[in-house]
């Protein structure tokens, strides 16, 4: 068991990542809760997915941007050196050819901070998770 030095909550893993206090609501909180070099990187995900799939559901679940369509989902958490973009493990398997250079495991590939968002890898994991059509 360990407790958060900040807010006291008790949690089963050492350093557990969470939010101390409040969890944002809306995206735009979220985007405004991280450091300001962390936020273009967010800010391009984002639109690259508003962008890719119109009228793209938007909301905070699990405190982290959830986006839905059609009863299918993609979210993303802001971590301390890489975007944690959850996708699904069957969605990600279809693409592994594209995803190499990548750390992939499981439903989650990272895109850190120190290299440009892969514009074209997002786009295709956009489309196999809600076959959308370019």
């Amino acid at each position: 068991m360990w407790i958060c030095p900040k807010c006291k909550r008790e949690f089963k893993n050492i350093n557990q990542g969470h939010y101390c206090g409040k969890a944002p609501e809306t995206v735009d909180e979220y985007v405004e809760s991280q450091l300001p070099d962390i936020q273009a990187h967010i800010i391009e995900l984002i639109n690259i997915i508003r962008h890719y799939v119109p009228q793209i559901k938007e909301r905070i679940a699990w405190s982290m941007p959830r986006y839905e369509k059609d009863g299918r989902s993609v979210s993303f958490a802001a971590c301390k050196d890489c975007i944690s973009f959850y996708a699904g493990e069957e969605v990600l398997k279809k693409i592994e050819t594209k995803t190499e250079g990548f750390e992939v495991r499981k439903n989650t590939i990272y895109f850190p901070y120190g290299k440009d968002l892969p514009k074209e890898v997002i786009e295709d994991i956009l489309k196999q998770c809600f076959e959308t059509e370019e």
